[in-house]
């Protein structure tokens, strides 16, 4: 008489024939998540669209009028970079990354989502890792994009004595400072959305310190006030995205020196914003 031999069933089955995966928390698979869930929201396609739209469109509109400028005004021509005037745009383009990089974070707060994924992912730090590495790498792809584009469409608009190619002295290590400098200001936005923990106020913060205050930094007085508004925020980060620095302009740092310093103020609020998340509840 022969025995018959029940069928196995249940998770650790199921495992074994290749059906569902096994549990994990595993890096990898964490920002594979965070990937999906940043692409699963319409607010990250048009957030993408109106950093390329409005910093390629004024960058080309800075070209054009600039040149105009020079046509009505018979004076010498002043001094500038070529390619830092194509890319004259991500002023404001950069508001678009900052508002992106606080909700990558901050709306899971306000619906409460993040409980279930802190549930999935119980390693906090891991998880805001694998945020940050998700958002960094999309920011960097599409604000090398920008930079592109916003050059490539921006040159033709300047006269041929002022136009540059790809391939002259500084001109690459400047549109990637434009990816480096979309990606920056996108992480203050991310760094004050974790900090926070609310989607209206890292916007508010990060649009202050990238670009309401570093203007009035130039009234702090002396040299103390001199350092101040070289080393702050945007006036720092901004040196990245010049070809060469214009002796007459306002950036006064090395690009990557200017750039280190933009990267240790947001990585510095990311810091407190860190220690904050393991702390606190969600």
């Amino acid at each position: 008489m022969s025995s018959v031999v029940p069928a196995q069933t249940g998770p650790a089955a199921a495992r074994r024939r290749g059906v569902v995966p096994p549990a994990t928390d595993r890096f990898d698979r964490v920002a594979r998540a965070e990937w999906s869930k940043l692409f699963s929201v319409h607010s990250t396609a048009w957030s993408l669209l109106a950093l390329v739209v409005v910093t390629t469109g004024i960058g080309v509109l800075v070209c054009w009028g600039t040149m105009q400028g020079l046509d009505q005004n018979a004076q010498a021509v002043p001094e500038f970079d070529s390619v830092n005037l194509s890319l004259g745009g991500l002023g404001l383009g950069q508001l678009a990354a900052a508002v992106l990089g606080a909700m990558v974070i901050s709306t899971e707060y306000s619906t409460r989502a993040i409980r279930s994924t802190l549930t999935a992912t119980p390693r906090r730090l891991q998880l805001l890792s694998a945020k940050a590495l998700v958002f960094i790498v999309v920011a960097l792809l599409v604000g090398l994009l920008t930079s592109l584009l916003s050059f490539f469409l921006g040159q033709p608009f300047l006269r041929e004595q002022f136009r540059v190619g790809l391939g002259d002295p500084g001109v690459p290590r400047a549109l990637l400072g434009g990816a480096l400098y979309v990606a920056g200001s996108g992480m203050f936005g991310f760094a004050f959305g974790a900090l926070l923990r609310h989607t209206a106020g890292a916007i508010t913060a990060a649009v202050a310190l990238l670009l309401v205050l570093p203007p009035l930094t130039q009234l702090l007085p002396g040299e103390w006030g001199r350092a101040v508004s070289h080393h702050f925020t945007s006036n720092a980060g901004q040196a990245i995205t010049y070809a060469h620095l214009v002796p007459s302009g306002t950036v006064t740092l090395d690009p990557w020196e200017g750039y280190a310093w933009f990267t240790l103020e947001w990585l510095a609020v990311l810091a407190v914003a860190a220690v904050l998340m393991v702390r606190r509840d969600a």
